[in-house]
């Protein structure tokens, strides 16, 4: 075990040699000689880096001691009252004396006099870490959850009275983009001073002055003794049956360097891979598809990832950050996955269609092998006149399958292999004039390959793929390189309170499908099963674009006006199916948003947007596909297009200082789409070809949430209630039927510290859902679930911590047996204070539950499926902190 944690801190960073240690002495005093009472004092290199820090005593003296050689030292000495005052080093052996300025106190800040406390500056609210924080909270992560006004959602996502934040900052730098997580999960929460709340937020600084954002970021504002050296935390764990579990941080939050590395593996079903999700991914506008192939027709368990994943996964995942100086910075994000899962579930399904119903009986055994590799290189300039930022991508994905199935009896096994490959540029450049004016040129290009292949033995379907003879097999294969650029040039026109901006430019997408579907006969010999189910298309999609954006911010309101003009032309050819057609557009697609400050923290919001689109290749090719073992897909139409506007209206309410928030959001969008696709089902295979139809889809959404801090229970509550109604069309077997489908949800929760020795949370959520169609064979039904989750932990000795915690699911259908499952996990951790070693025995799924079954009831079609997910698992693990 010592040797493995040494190779995985020399593999995460060096061990430094440690100098001799120095101390230099001193005394703070004011300016009629008296002492100077715990003043900070911090010992700083020329880069402003800490290299140590201390409080003065009783008397004003201090000292620091540090390691590092250094010639430039200065000594700074800060307090309530006083005037900064620094001062050189001159010589290690010098007792120095620090006399300071009294200063006037300018409370700009307001805060709140209760415990725990929040503070507001400006659009900057902060959090006191130590207010909320309990002894058993490990990362920041922990903490976040129990913050009035913040929610963590179970994928990591954060967001602030409703709205996800836009970026994790720590100490005013993005390390991680838009992949936090991984910052959450793994900072200590004892090394974060404050959580700061940064609302219309604007990272670029030359776009501050006439802020229009309306952006919501989170900044960790570190303590001082955690920006000192690199921290981190060692991790091994095994278990029963054989279960291991492994994780090593290191970390580093000094001003000009700070990184955050991270190696960790297990197979305890917890899936490394959830911290390489992108929260807010850029939009290049490239919008092609993401893969054609599958291996599964079935969905997965509506129960959390970690109660269901068969997994051994291992993770790589390096953010290092480097400033040059305040202005100029340099990131790498490199990380690489390698991951092997194990699924095994069974489905029954039935669709109810006039005169017929289509039945569907699946056993499905899976063995997936994910791998991706993503770096990305980061290079930002960023001041108060000029901005430029390029960013260097590469994503790299490759994705195995092995499976054996059996569909109403017949089986069969399946290789599917897919690849993804991907490097691409953004650059970005804005230039601020001496009139105020910007000037700015964006560019982006992007080259992808995406070969698909999947083979399936022994053949199925003969009497549509083979002539009604049995064969041995079918292999199809597909490839789609994409060639795509976006470039704009803007400029912007910057008078006091409005602001005109000026935009051209143009974006061009190539790509080449190519598929072909094989059969393979008891023979051995292959051969195309036939000339339609081949693919040779040819796509160019270009588009010449202006707009012109008008804003208007005055303080309380804001208006911003967009008026996007756009050439659009397509062309796709393909020889083998006689296609060669064009297709020219002029769309114009304005926009408006609207935002008043009704109060100094409240304000409403309205929006209102028309938007014309087109679709892709995927709607055009027509050689038919085989998408997965009974699925054919092809198309029979024009391009897709769709004319949609939307309208929505927003409320955020905000008491700081007593600790409330609310959000009501509401939301109407409606669309015209010139295509459907036609289902054509039958008990052994499903076929689809989008055909020209005409359909209008409508959608209306409702959202109201809350969160409040009860000082008399020292205890956050939420609460929270959403209503969605969608209506559209869907032809199936040549029958158009239309569908209503509702879902009305309730959530409420509370974390509380019940004394300084215990806590508890609960959580509970009601989903009601309902699915209504015209059809004669219509069902009415109305799915109601409730799902449950509570936890308790106790501390004992201040170094045991015990946690308890259940969650409940209960799922009632109409005409169906209720489904009722309890889950329980019991922990004990015992912490080793001088040894900084963490030591615990934890047991999931107490129950040993190793199956679950869920219904789904719609309007004409029902589904039942059972999954096989792992059962008790117990476990051991020790982990050192340092």
């Amino acid at each position: 075990m010592r040797a493995l944690i040494i190779t995985l801190c020399f593999f995460l960073f060096g061990f430094a040699s440690a100098f001799a240690q120095k101390q230099i002495k001193g005394k703070v005093k004011d300016t009629k000689g008296a002492p100077v009472v715990s003043a900070n004092v911090n010992l700083k290199d020329k880069e402003g880096n800490i290299l140590s820090f201390t409080r003065t005593d009783d008397k004003g003296n201090f000292t620091l001691s540090f390691t590092e050689e250094n010639k430039d030292l200065s000594i700074e000495a800060t307090t309530i009252g006083y005037e900064k005052k620094i001062i050189a080093v001159t010589e290690l052996n010098k007792i120095y004396d620090l006399v300071m300025k009294d200063s006037e106190i300018n409370l700009k800040t307001v805060v709140v006099k209760n415990r725990p406390a929040l503070s507001v500056n400006g659009d900057t609210l902060s959090y006191k870490t130590s207010d909320f924080a309990d002894k058993q909270d490990r990362s920041i992560g922990d903490v976040l959850k129990k913050m009035p006004g913040i929610e963590v959602s179970e994928d990591g996502k954060v967001s602030y009275n409703g709205k996800g934040i836009s970026a994790l900052y720590i100490d005013g730098d993005n390390v991680l983009d838009d992949k936090y997580s991984i910052g959450t999960k793994s900072i200590p929460q004892g090394a974060v001073d404050k959580v700061q709340v940064i609302e219309k937020d604007q990272p670029i600084k030359m776009l501050r002055k006439n802020n229009m954002s309306d952006d919501v970021a989170l900044n960790l504002v570190m303590k001082e003794e955690a920006k000192l050296k690199v921290m981190g935390d060692i991790r091994a764990g095994l278990g029963t049956p054989d279960r291991f579990d492994g994780n090593a941080n290191a970390m580093l939050f000094k001003k000009k360097t700070k990184f955050i590395n991270n190696l960790k593996g297990n197979n305890v079903g917890i899936d490394p891979g959830i911290d390489l999700t992108s929260f807010n991914p850029f939009n290049s506008g490239n919008d092609k598809p993401s893969g054609f192939l599958s291996a599964g027709a079935a969905g997965v368990p509506t129960l959390p990832q970690k109660r269901t994943l068969f997994n051994k996964a291992g993770l790589a995942n390096l953010n290092n950050l480097y400033k040059f100086s305040e202005e100029l910075q340099v990131k790498a994000n490199v990380a690489y996955l390698y991951d092997q899962r194990d699924q095994q579930y069974s489905k029954f399904s039935e669709t109810y269609l006039s005169g017929q119903t289509i039945t569907y009986n699946e056993l499905q055994q899976n063995a997936i092998n994910p791998q991706k590799f993503q770096a990305k290189l980061n290079v930002l300039a960023n001041a108060d006149d000029h901005y430029f930022s390029n960013n260097l991508v590469t994503n790299y994905s490759l994705n195995n399958t092995a499976s054996s199935i059996v569909t109403n009896g017949i089986g069969a096994n399946q290789a599917l292999n897919q690849k993804n490959f991907e490097i691409s540029n953004e650059l970005s450049y804005r230039k601020k004039l001496k009139s105020e004016n910007t000037f700015n040129f964006f560019s982006f290009i992007s080259r992808t390959t995406q070969p698909e292949v999947l083979n399936i033995n022994p053949g199925l379907n003969e009497a549509i793929l083979n002539n009604n003879q049995p064969f041995a097999g079918l292999n199809q294969y597909v490839k789609l390189p994409t060639w795509y650029t976006n470039n704009y040039t803007s400029f912007a026109f910057v008078n006091n309170k409005f602001t005109q901006t000026y935009r051209v430019g143009f974006n061009v997408q190539h790509q080449e499908l190519g598929s072909e579907l094989y059969r393979v006969q008891n023979s051995g010999n292959t051969e195309l099963v036939s000339s339609q189910m081949t693919n040779n298309l040819a796509w160019l999609k270009s588009k010449i674009y202006t707009d012109a954006t008008y804003e208007y911010n005055s303080g309380n309101f804001k208006a911003s006006l967009g008026l996007p003009v756009s050439y659009n032309y397509i062309n796709y050819e393909d020889e083998t199916k006689s296609l060669d057609k064009n297709l020219h557009r002029v769309f114009v697609n304005p926009s408006l948003s609207l935002k008043y400050q009704t109060g100094i923290e409240n304000y409403v919001t309205a929006n209102y947007s028309y938007n014309n689109s087109l679709g892709g290749i995927d709607d055009v090719y027509r050689g038919t596909i085989l998408k997965n073992y009974r699925s054919l897909f092809a198309n029979d139409a024009p391009i897709t297009e769709s004319k949609s506007q939307s309208v929505g209206a927003a409320f955020n309410f905000r008491k700081a200082m007593q600790m409330f928030f609310f959000n009501l959001n509401a939301n109407y969008t409606t669309s015209t789409v010139n295509t459907i696709s036609s289902y054509n089902l039958s008990n052994n295979i499903q076929q689809r070809v989008v055909i020209s139809l005409p359909n209008d889809m409508k959608s209306l959404a409702f959202a109201a949430n809350a969160s409040k801090y009860l000082f008399k229970l020292r205890s956050t509550v939420n609460v929270g209630a959403s209503f969605n109604q969608a209506t559209f069309e869907q032809l199936q077997n040549n029958e158009l039927l239309p569908f209503t489908s509702q879902s009305l949800a309730y959530k409420a929760g509370i974390d509380s510290k019940i004394n300084n020795f215990i806590n508890w949370s609960y959580n509970a959520t009601f989903a009601i859902s309902t699915n209504k169609t015209t059809s004669a064979s219509a069902i009415k039904n109305n799915n109601q679930q409730l799902r449950q989750q509570s936890s308790i932990t106790a501390t004992a000795f201040k170094s045991v911590f015990m946690t308890l915690s259940a969650e409940h699911i209960f799922t009632h259908q109409t005409t169906q047996p209720d489904l009722k499952y309890l889950f329980a996990d019991f922990n004990v951790r015992y912490r080793f204070i001088k040894l900084k070693t963490d030591l615990e025995f934890g047991v999931t799924n107490l129950a040993n539950i190793k199956k679950f079954e869920a219904n789904y009831l719609s309007a004409n079609s029902f589904s039942s499926g059972t999954y096989y997910i792992p059962g008790r698992v117990a476990m051991m693990k020790a982990t050192f902190n340092f």
